[in-house]
């Protein structure tokens, strides 16, 4: 059985899943277990209000081009670019019962007043947008969508940051898994990084990023920063003590990597560590790269993230799927402020490598070298020869706009506080179950929950308990145990580079009661194993 659980260590814990899972759902046949499954953070709610605004939107688009032209069987024009505000504006009146509308009111007339969009061009996009009857234009993001996000990006991401965000430029993407593998892909073909570079992660963290460096492409020398902190009673704080951190002021280390809020301790980085980081960018490594990946921000209190904080060095990853229930709309968009220094690597590398990017780029400009970036991400994704197709589908950037505005038209966060206390009595559910205390932290956001078998172990049952589970069972060993004898699925925190008897759970596609029941099997699955040792000590 522990060849067996060594050989399952090597695999992803998201692959480990599917033989979990296998296991569970065979013990749920067997015994009265409950089949629980929470080792993938997809969320099992939605935002109604954004999705009935974009179908009643669509149904006036086609109204629209109705009007334009129409021949059987169920052929139309295409939206006209003027004077469509009053007609949106008079459909919504006519329609203003409907659910949506009132959103799409309200959006108008903010979009009109605080981002200075003209009705006219905000219909139009939204009309030819939502039908789909263009290639994206431009590329990066449509002009008013960008204009929209920029705004909620600095009321969610900056804490309500001033000049809504105007420093930055976004590229909207196919989900935060598109953008990861594109910037990962444009920081080597720009020559920012080289196979063999030095790169950093601030763990643990989500699985790809740790997965991705190694792969032959880019076999980057990996270097962790590791979140050991723990307080005066041994607890993890999920923080990174100044030693761990110290690493990234080697110049050598070209790019650090972070999940903030993190996946999977669920941590908001603490304000002390912001600013050791800033301390060691400013004195020490200057051009250190930062990607931050904050999908979970808006789960947080008064979140800002570091692309407010070290505009200049930080690419920004956020996405749309957690928060507003849309995995499978596949929104995200990359932020990087204007003045940054990737463009400043950029045009002092050296004269081979510049030549090698101007024959990249030639097809796109007759001054190649004057790109940006982050438009060569843009280029990037779609191998430049295709960069005229590039983009995300424009129904989908339509869709962004309105979860956006959703939050931007919420001036008391109705939304936000009504999703922190549903993850916050999850959590406590989860670990009143388990019978663990957990500790108060405003940094905690709980959208996952870590658990480290090995410090309740300690705790409750002594060191001595906890030297013999190690020396007796491998650390897969409790998810393999929590499937197969209690019908529960969690995923390994190992597998994120976390402590290796850790096990992460997701907070986000159970109701309540499910994980007051899973933290009654994670308790189980401890006590069982103290039962073992003690017959194992009884026959000493």
């Amino acid at each position: 059985m522990r060849n067996y659980e060594k050989a399952l260590e090597s695999m992803s814990p998201f692959e480990i899943k599917n033989t979990l899972i296998k296991m569970a759902k065979k013990g749920s046949e067997t015994s009265t277990a409950t089949f629980l499954n929470a080792g993938r953070g997809n969320p099992n709610w939605i935002a109604t209000t954004p999705r009935e605004a974009f179908f009643l939107l669509g149904q006036w688009a086609v109204e629209v081009c109705r009007n334009e032209l129409y021949m059987k069987p169920g052929i139309a024009g295409m939206p006209p670019k003027e004077d469509l505000g009053e007609s949106l504006r008079q459909f919504l009146r006519d329609n203003s019962a409907r659910s949506g509308a009132h959103l799409l009111q309200q959006a108008i007339d903010y979009c009109e007043k605080e981002l200075n969009i003209d009705a006219d061009s905000l219909a139009y996009e939204w009309a030819d947008g939502i039908i789909g009857d263009h290639y994206p234009t431009p590329v990066r993001m449509l002009t008013n969508t960008e204009k929209i996000v920029k705004a909620y990006m600095a009321k969610e991401m900056g804490d309500n940051a001033p000049g809504y965000g105007e420093e930055y430029d976004l590229f909207a993407t196919e989900g935060g898994t598109a953008a990861m593998c594109y910037i990962f892909d444009s920081l080597q073909e720009n020559h920012l990084l080289k196979k063999g570079d030095t790169v950093a992660l601030m763990t643990p963290i989500f699985t790809p990023y740790i997965e991705i460096p190694q792969l032959d492409r880019y076999d980057f020398n990996v270097v962790s920063i590791y979140a050991n902190s723990l307080d005066a009673e041994g607890l993890h704080t999920w923080q990174y003590p100044k030693e761990e951190m110290d690493k990234l002021r080697d110049p050598n280390v070209k790019l650090v990597f972070l999940v903030n809020p993190s996946n999977p301790p669920s941590y908001t980085l603490s304000q002390e560590c912001v600013d050791y980081l800033v301390d060691i960018v400013k004195k020490d490594n200057p051009n250190l790269m930062i990607v931050t990946d904050d999908v979970y921000g808006t789960f947080a209190h008064n979140f800002k993230s570091l692309m407010y904080t070290l505009p200049a060095n930080t690419i920004c990853v956020y996405s749309y799927s957690k928060y507003f229930g849309a995995t499978g709309w596949r929104l995200a968009t990359i932020a990087l402020a204007k003045d940054n220094i990737y463009d400043r690597l950029i045009a002092a590398e050296p004269e081979d490598d510049k030549k090698d990017l101007e024959r990249r780029y030639s097809s796109l400009s007759l001054e190649p070298s004057k790109i940006k970036f982050i438009d060569r991400i843009v280029a990037d994704s779609r191998s430049v020869a295709l960069n005229h197709t590039a983009g995300l589908s424009t129904p989908q950037q339509i869709q962004m706009a309105l979860f956006s505005l959703l939050c931007l038209l919420d001036k008391k966060d109705s939304y936000r506080k009504a999703m922190q206390k549903m993850i916050g009595d999850r959590l406590e559910a989860l670990w009143s179950g388990a019978g663990f205390k957990l500790v108060e932290d405003p940094l905690r956001v709980g959208y996952y929950s870590e658990i480290d078998l090995m410090v309740w172990g300690k705790r409750i049952y002594g060191e001595d308990f906890c030297n013999w589970l190690k020396a007796n069972y491998e650390p897969l060993d409790a998810v393999i145990r929590l499937a197969s004898q209690t019908s529960v699925v969690l995923l390994n925190g190992s597998g994120f580079d976390g402590p290796s008897w850790s096990v992460r759970a997701s907070l986000a596609n159970l109701d309540e009661n499910a994980y007051l029941k899973i933290g009654k099997a994670v308790r189980q699955i401890l006590d069982g194993y103290y039962e073992d040792y003690k017959k194992n000590h009884a026959k000493q």
